[in-house]
């Protein structure tokens, strides 16, 4: 395992909540950046520091390897920067004891790198710094200075990307093991399995939760395309308005067309499904789910004309 420091000062709110580091692949000029670089470094079960607003504020752990990802709807912050880079995916979890390294300076400055430091001598951040790689005698340091909570926010953390990685490797043998389906429809399965991850991500910042069923935590919940990944060109496939977070149930009612939403919000129900499924799973018939985005009507009006069985 290898330990990681993200500065996240740009895009805490975004990447944090999303589950999700991202970076440009290279500096504005061309020119290569080793902390762009080490993002292709990150393995599965890596541990990453948050540092933010002075503090290390959440804890990571990778649950998936970098992979060309188009640049995320940071807002202002990274305006300058290349519309495609790097993403890793990351289940982060917010820290109660949240420590100023400045603070503790005295004793962290001895295992700080000689090269590509997080952290300047004084303890403050370095704004040129993205992901630098935390030597193992600082990272012992940082968890002690973390405390008891540390131990616990990363045996869940390494539970949630053990299964996460378990699961995805399920079903990429499942594909590679079929026999109805020739290899190049198995190649682009596998493609999209491995392109859910990102897709997901994505997804996360523009939707909190099911917005029928009000479930938030992402470990039960689907990132659904609601134009079809089939229909789909590759920036389609990978565009977070392209999608919606909804609840198992919820995510075959909509791809298989017996559900749809119109742009204000209000659930469209096919005049071919059976009422009695949608009360037995305890999903109202008269339901407004807030109203959409633009980008969001757009590829819903496609589900409406194309996939919705009306």
């Amino acid at each position: 395992m290898r330990y990681w420091w993200v500065n996240q000062n740009q895009t805490y709110k975004s990447e944090v909540p999303g589950g999700f580091l991202w970076s440009p692949k290279t500096r504005a000029d061309g020119a290569r950046n080793q902390f762009y670089e080490n993002m292709q470094k990150v393995a599965i079960g890596d541990v990453i520091f948050s540092f933010c607003d002075t503090r290390i504020k959440a804890i990571g752990v990778a649950v998936g390897r970098a992979e060309t990802s188009p640049k995320p709807d940071f807002g202002a912050a990274g305006a300058s920067w290349s519309q495609e880079g790097w993403l890793v995916p990351v289940k982060f979890k917010e820290l109660r004891s949240q420590i100023r390294p400045k603070d503790n300076i005295t004793l962290i400055r001895p295992h700080l790198p000689d090269k590509y430091s997080p952290l300047q001598d004084s303890g403050d951040g370095l704004q040129s710094v993205y992901l630098a790689e935390v030597p193992a005698p600082m990272a012992t340091l940082l968890v002690d200075l973390i405390g008891a909570e540390y131990s616990l926010v990363l045996k869940e953390l390494q539970w949630e990307a053990d299964e996460t990685e378990t699961v995805g490797d399920q079903q990429e043998e499942a594909i590679k093991g079929r026999t109805d389906i020739g290899d190049t429809t198995k190649d682009q399965l596998v493609k999209s399995r491995r392109g859910q991850g990102v897709f997901k991500t994505n997804v996360r910042l523009n939707e909190e939760g099911c917005r029928v069923t009000g479930v938030t935590d992402p470990m039960h919940l689907r990132a659904s395309h609601i134009k079809p990944w089939r229909d789909s060109t590759d920036e389609e496939k990978l565009n977070g308005c392209n999608g919606l977070l909804l609840a198992p149930h919820i995510d075959h009612l909509f791809d298989k067309g017996h559900i749809s939403f119109a742009d204000n919000g209000d659930l469209l129900v096919s005049s071919k499904l059976d009422r009695s499924i949608l009360a037995k799973w305890g999903v109202s018939e008269v339901m407004n789910v807030g109203s959409f985005n633009t980008h969001q009507s757009e590829f819903l009006e496609y589900h409406r004309r194309t996939v919705f069985r009306k």
